[in-house]
């Protein structure tokens, strides 16, 4: 058996993959690169794909299917970025990953605390060598109530992990878990929203579940309260929420996974890849796509508040040098006032934390 695999990391997939082929006895090929309709060639000779989370359209599942392909495996859980109707047309067969669900649950409340605590805000200040405590104060996770959207396997785990912390639990889901009886509260919805000091997303990624949280949803919860998306990026109005935390009334996002984030490629990924850029939209859409990119907006401007102009000076223990590229959140190649100079209180892009 011969498999081909696509965007496959060579410092940490490589290994296991030889691993693999070693002590399975099947044969490979691997490229960096994205699979497209230009690249698809490379497969050619192989019996099976491995992939990641890119998009399969049926486009792609055709001509791999001439070139005799039998079996996707993509290496995640999820799978709705393959189009599995057309594949089980063409008789090809799809896999997914499955793994045990207290790694995204470990993740989704990390993030919880980052948001807490303000952690980008304070990474961003210290880069900056601003140590002072001014709108840095965080909350204490135990002291907070937490709504868990969803209690499938990674939602119930979310819901187990956070009795160590002492907090408050409510859940909302269609079919209620018994063995999560005297752990959370089950409410709906609306009710979770508005009690909830931090809110948690593990919902599926269908149809029905498009823009589950919009701006009304974001209205009824609580003002200061921390939005946690560790499912999928379609749950989520991105529009709204920008605005929910341009306007002040969220006190932060913590995101894993954004809105249309399918055509987004890892930076090292080589540019061939990426495909033309795209012209630009605009509206509601633009918003969406740049928010993606890590570009919020402010007042219909487009931009980052706090990045200032390339060059500019940074007092430090007396000395007027510029800052390259240090830490998260400052552009590399820009610089970033001393606070002996400039001291801003936390903004939206300094709230939100970008996917990793």
């Amino acid at each position: 058996m011969r498999i081909f695999a696509y965007a496959l990391r060579p410092y940490d997939e490589l290994g296991y993959l030889d691993a693999l082929s070693r002590e399975l006895g099947f044969e490979y090929d691997w490229t960096p690169d994205y699979p497209t309709l230009e690249n698809v060639a490379l497969a050619e000779g192989a019996d099976a794909l491995c992939i990641i989370t890119n998009p399969m359209t049926p486009e792609l599942l055709d001509r791999y299917h001439e070139l005799g392909i039998r079996g996707i495996a993509t290496r995640s859980i999820g799978y709705d970025h393959i189009d599995v109707a057309h594949a089980r047309k063409l008789g090809i067969r799809i896999a997914h990953a499955a793994y045990p669900p207290e790694g995204v649950a470990d993740y989704a409340i990390m993030l919880m605390l980052m948001a807490l605590r303000k952690v980008k805000f304070v990474q961003r200040c210290a880069a900056a060598q601003d140590f002072s405590l001014e709108g840095k104060i965080g909350r204490s996770l135990g002291s907070c109530t937490v709504g868990v959207v969803g209690t499938g396997a990674i939602g119930s785990c979310v819901v187990r992990e956070l009795q160590g912390f002492g907090c408050r639990v409510l859940a909302h889901d269609p079919v209620e878990k018994d063995e999560l009886s005297g752990l959370a509260t089950y409410v709906d919805l609306p009710e979770l929203l508005a009690a909830s000091d931090v809110v948690t997303l593990h919902a599926p990624g269908l149809p029905e579940n498009r823009h589950m949280i919009g701006a009304g949803e974001l209205a009824r919860m609580r003002e200061g309260a921390v939005l946690v998306n560790a499912a999928r990026g379609s749950l989520v109005d991105t529009v709204a929420l920008l605005d929910a935390l341009e306007s002040g009334h969220l006190g932060g996002a913590a995101l894993d996974t954004i809105e249309d984030e399918a055509g987004l490629l890892p930076r090292s990924q080589p540019r061939r890849a990426r495909g033309p850029r795209p012209r630009r939209a605009h509206g509601a859409a633009q918003r969406r796509r740049d928010a993606a990119h890590g570009v919020l907006h402010r007042r219909g401007r487009r931009g980052h508040g706090a990045q200032q102009r390339r060059g500019a000076p940074r007092l430090c223990r007396g000395r007027e040098h510029p800052v390259r590229g240090v830490g998260d959140g400052l552009p590399r190649g820009s610089c970033m006032k001393s606070p002996l100079v400039r001291r801003s209180a936390p903004r939206a892009h300094d709230l939100a934390l970008g996917a990793t």
